[in-house]
């Protein structure tokens, strides 16, 4: 195989995986908005994590 081709192959494998990364990225972006929508998460409780690290500190969320 020659330098070009290999050049070649991985110039698209590169962009290959990029697209795939970015579309797993919005996926989960999506489904992290529709479950606060729906209500079954409120993300803005896990803002105050770092914050809130404390023993004797609320629970965010009990299991």
């Amino acid at each position: 195989m020659e330098i070009e081709t290999l050049t070649l192959i991985q110039k698209n494998a590169y962009l290959i995986i990029t697209i795939i990364l970015c579309l797993c990225l919005y996926g989960y972006i999506l489904s992290m908005y529709r479950s606060e929508a729906r209500g079954e998460r409120d993300y803005e409780k896990y803002s105050r994590l770092a914050l809130d690290d404390s023993m004797n500190d609320e629970v965010i969320e009990k299991r």
